[in-house]
């Protein structure tokens, strides 16, 4: 969390509207059973997720980073009918916890889970285009992923990228090697003038790229 303490952000969470109770679930397991529980997107950044989703009523969304899939499950609240969520997880031993609360939650015609690299997977998905994707993987890839997705991102869409602000240390990259990637990922973004940019400082920071028409 940047620069809010505990207090608000615990105040913000009352006052936010509670998400599937599927989902407090999976966040008690994932604390007990992986190493960076924190990895975990949270109440606020999951019901801003479902937003955007609910919003945007996507027919297609991609997901770079799924983790235990929450955020995916978030993601999904909003889909249009017969919309499908592809997710990408690089590591297999998660895959059974993913897969277990996708189960849970009713959503195996929706989402799609994919294991491995995004890089390899992503030119293999026979889905074309997306109405929304969601980055939060490997840092140090962030542009590589970026790449590999903006030419299929509808205009109008959105790409969201989590974890922009590193713990404000994007304010010193030269001080942390994953601030300078991210600074930089950053700079990348605001640059390119396919896109339209908002950099959020939810939790650890989210960039919100809208694409442009034409």
């Amino acid at each position: 969390m940047y620069r809010f303490s505990k207090q608000i952000h615990e105040y913000c969470e009352i006052h936010t509207s509670p998400l599937p109770e599927i989902l407090s679930e999976l966040e008690r397991e994932t604390h007990l059973k992986t190493l960076s529980p924190q990895m975990l997107s949270g109440r606020l950044q999951g019901q801003l997720l479902a937003f955007f989703s609910k919003i945007m009523a996507p027919k297609a969304i991609l997901e770079i980073g799924t983790f235990t899939g929450y955020s995916a499950i978030c993601l999904a609240q909003g889909l249009a009918e017969n919309g499908v969520l592809h997710t990408i997880e690089v590591n297999p031993e998660l895959e059974y916890l993913i897969r277990k609360y996708i189960d849970k939650a009713g959503l195996q015609a929706q989402i799609q889970l994919h294991i491995g690299r995004a890089q390899e997977v992503v030119p293999a998905l026979k889905q074309q285009s997306f109405d929304l994707v969601f980055i939060d993987a490997a840092k140090q890839d962030y542009a590589l992923f970026y790449d590999l997705v903006i030419d299929k991102i509808k205009p109008g869409g959105l790409l969201l990228a989590d974890n922009i602000l590193w713990d404000g240390k994007v304010l010193t990259p030269e001080q942390d090697h994953d601030a300078a990637v991210l600074h930089a990922f950053n700079c990348k973004v605001e640059a390119d003038p396919r896109v339209e940019q908002l950099l959020l400082p939810v939790r650890d920071g989210l960039l919100v790229a809208r694409k442009r028409a034409g």
